[in-house]
């Protein structure tokens, strides 16, 4: 309840201050009428944000930046944040506070690691520590590091999950590179799932490594950007690029193959069929795929009390459409249709997040990136 009052007290504040900029706009979606504060703009190229429990959200620039947005607006960079390999699409992308931060003052963050070869996908724990108007990261862990690392600069994932058990779901990519995302003994193009500490959880498909590295939850994932835990199915969902069209929603399953690069709803950028066409035995299907792609990218489960029209609904953001998508569920999880909102209204939607009171927050990746608030309009 403190970190709704809290919230609901900074939102009120960057609502004020977004009318009086002229930066608020009134949008009509089927169900409901929305209020689009732009709270907060000047970020190169906002990657991902969670909520603090005193009402502050932290979000992350993909150069390799961690910001913080109080009333006051964004601090000064925070310090002690790690070296990223910020080329391509790499560098500073998802973070999420521990669910205990009131007091442990954790969070855990993803990145394109520079190493040995190039790059991979990594992701560390650190206490974010707070004075006044300053702020930094003290007993930074790398908790997890992809063994291989490539010199390409594409396909990273990623985003974090804390489940309600307290494992870490991490996705990655296929760092560009197809058939990795089928072989068991590499990271890329996976979900994986570890203890906050980096450990292997014991009920993990393979913890003793002998089928396949023990991170490893499922495979077959082309690059995850988006991911949520979903009350209403009770488990981790996933949105992930497609090639020229296949974009999908999945549900990772403990040791489920979800195809790529074998089956695929899309085709390749030169209009040749992948792999074996849509489906094959032992390799699993989308709840929900796009064809044409959106370039899909953020994803939250909504469970709120501002719009109760849209609960149990997913919500995506699209890279390509600029554009917020609903995705209308039944009761039983069943996605029965789509709406789409915003289109070309602030930009590509990186990355959506529900806060503790309801309203919608939206992050888009330009060089001169903005957070973008909702709230109900009545």
């Amino acid at each position: 309840m403190k970190a709704i009052i809290a919230l609901s007290a900074l939102a009120a504040s960057l609502h004020a201050t977004a009318a009086a900029n002229a930066q608020q706009a009134t949008v009509q979606s089927e169900r409901v009428a929305l209020i689009a504060d732009v709270v907060a703009q000047g970020l190169q190229n906002p990657w991902g944000m969670d909520f603090l429990p005193d009402g502050a959200v932290i979000v992350t620039e993909r150069p390799g930046r961690i910001r913080i947005l109080t009333r006051d607006g964004l601090s000064q960079p925070v310090a002690g944040v790690p070296e990223v390999a910020a080329r391509g699409q790499g560098g500073l992308l998802d973070i999420v506070a521990a669910p205990d931060f009131a007091t442990s003052n954790l969070v855990f963050f993803s990145y394109s690691e520079p190493g040995s070869g190039g790059a991979g996908t990594a992701v560390a724990r650190a206490k974010l520590l707070r004075d006044g108007d300053t702020a930094r990261l003290e007993n930074i862990e790398v908790i997890f590091t992809m063994a291989k690392k490539t010199g390409v600069n594409r396909h990273f994932g990623s985003r974090l999950v804390i489940a309600p058990d307290g494992a870490l779901f991490v996705t990655t990519g296929d760092r560009g590179e197809k058939d990795r995302a089928q072989d068991m003994r590499d990271h890329a193009g996976a979900v994986l799932r570890i203890g906050q500490d980096g450990s292997v959880p014991g009920d993990n498909p393979s913890p003793d490594g002998s089928a396949n590295l023990p991170e490893i939850w499922s495979k077959g994932h082309r690059n995850p950007q988006g991911a949520a835990w979903d009350p209403v199915l009770g488990g981790l969902l996933t949105v992930e690029h497609g090639d020229r069209g296949g974009d999908e929603v999945n549900q990772p399953r403990a040791g489920r193959n979800y195809g790529w690069p074998i089956i695929s709803y899309g085709v390749t950028y030169g209009g040749e069929r992948i792999g074996v066409g849509t489906e094959a035995p032992g390799y699993e299907q989308p709840l929900y795929y796009w064809d044409p792609s959106i370039a899909p990218s953020g994803l939250a489960s909504y469970q709120g009390e501002m719009f109760p029209e849209w609960n149990g609904d997913l919500l995506v953001g699209s890279l390509k459409f600029e554009l917020l998508v609903r995705l209308d569920r039944d009761g039983t999880g069943k996605i029965l249709g789509e709406e789409r909102m915003l289109e070309g209204e602030f930009g590509r939607i990186r990355d959506v997040n529900v806060a503790p009171d309801g309203a919608i927050w939206l992050l888009t990746d330009e060089s001169d990136g903005r957070i973008i608030r909702l709230s109900r309009a009545d």
